[in-house]
């Protein structure tokens, strides 16, 4: 059975600005029925790179949190530090970076908690039902304790993944640093020698003592690594760091795999906006310019048909002159395959419908 997948266009006036449209369209889809009394609510979220224009401003956050608290609950803006080195690789620069970018209290109405903690390892193991790829998969902590989950998602191009809906925010967004370590690549970590100092701080976190001294510098033994990525996140010159050797097919099925872990079990409801589409990750440290017209906002029940009512939406749009998808094949109707050749984002939507997340047929209710 087809779920339904509300949409509302960006047109405004002086009757019903853009926040009062989107409070309109989560009431229209149903968010309203959600048992928010007293209960903790996770509005899961991407605070932008710093030097990164396109990710959601504030102000989009605040609606829905008011949202929330009107119905009685108590929302927190939340999502877990990177992998990689950058402005969010710990709890401290990742609420710096939020701040920088005009995310707080003041600009949200709700405060906001970096899921896995200081460094990444605040992490409760979640069985994944049905799970091929991923049996337990590692989650930030705050994340799991809260009673309902929200993600509100930019919806964008994707280097890895194709593009970042839903299921990329939810699944690869929710894990810690290890987790994210196992969704990236299928190996364990390595130790780049000119920026190890030989601290030894890896080595004393380490359950298996695989880190070892050699000449003053570390070496992971493989044979005694179980990859849980924890000297990663110790590591204070981030000389530790992961192989990312797994496919894009696989980083795909093991997002689904997450995600499904993520949303097992309690309330879930999802917004996705399809502004500013950037070609790639509001992870990057800049953003290129948009490849399509802006579309509009999006919200369901269901990320899976969620993802796929937006792919199918921007799919529809003309291409923008002097953008990434201008420069791709021509005759390439995907756009974001276009974009990324070698990435294939139907096989994450493909493997979350198999896990029984959602389904990719949708019904499209326009408000």
């Amino acid at each position: 059975m087809a779920s339904k997948v509300y949409f509302a266009d960006l047109r405004a006036d002086y009757h019903e600005n853009l926040q009062q449209k989107l409070t309109r369209l989560m009431k229209t889809a149903g968010m309203g029925t959600i048992d928010f009394d007293r209960k903790y609510a996770a509005i899961k979220l991407h605070f932008g790179e710093p030097g990164n224009l396109a990710f959601l401003r504030p102000n989009w956050a605040k609606t829905v949190a008011d949202f929330v608290k009107d119905c009685g609950g108590k929302p927190f803006l939340t999502d877990c530090n990177t992998l990689y080195v950058g402005g969010r690789k710990n709890a401290l620069d990742h609420l710096d970076t939020a701040m920088l970018n005009g995310f707080s209290p003041l600009s949200t109405g709700c405060q906001i908690i970096i899921a896995d903690g200081l460094k990444g390892n605040d992490e409760v193991y979640v069985p994944v039902e049905g799970g091929e790829l991923v049996k337990e998969a590692k989650i930030g902590r705050a994340i799991m304790d809260a009673d309902v989950f929200i993600s509100l998602n930019h919806f964008k191009g994707h280097e890895e993944a194709g593009f970042g809906g839903a299921l990329k925010n939810i699944g690869m967004g929710c894990g810690s640093r290890a987790g994210k370590m196992e969704q990236h690549n299928a190996g364990k970590p390595l130790v780049r020698e000119k920026a190890c100092v030989g601290c030894g701080l890896c080595a004393k976190i380490c359950a298996h003592d695989a880190p070892v001294m050699v000449e003053g510098k570390t070496h992971i033994d493989h044979d005694k690594c179980v990859g849980c990525g924890r000297c990663i996140a110790i590591c204070p010159r981030d000389a530790v760091v992961p192989p990312y050797d797994g496919s894009f097919d696989d980083l795909n099925c093991k997002m689904a795999e997450y995600a499904k872990a993520v949303l097992a079990g309690r309330p879930h409801f999802h917004i996705s906006l399809v502004i500013d589409v950037s070609p790639n990750c509001d992870c990057h440290a800049e953003n290129d310019a948009a490849i399509v017209p802006n579309v509009g906002m999006f919200a369901s029940f269901d990320p899976v048909a969620l993802d796929m009512a937006c792919a199918d939406a921007v799919n529809a749009q003309p291409v923008i002159a002097n953008s990434a998808l201008a420069e791709g094949d021509a005759h390439d109707h995907d756009h974001f395959h276009r974009v990324h050749p070698e990435t294939n984002w139907m096989s994450c939507l493909e493997h979350a419908e198999k896990l029984g997340i959602g389904t990719r047929e949708y019904e499209l209710v326009r408000i």
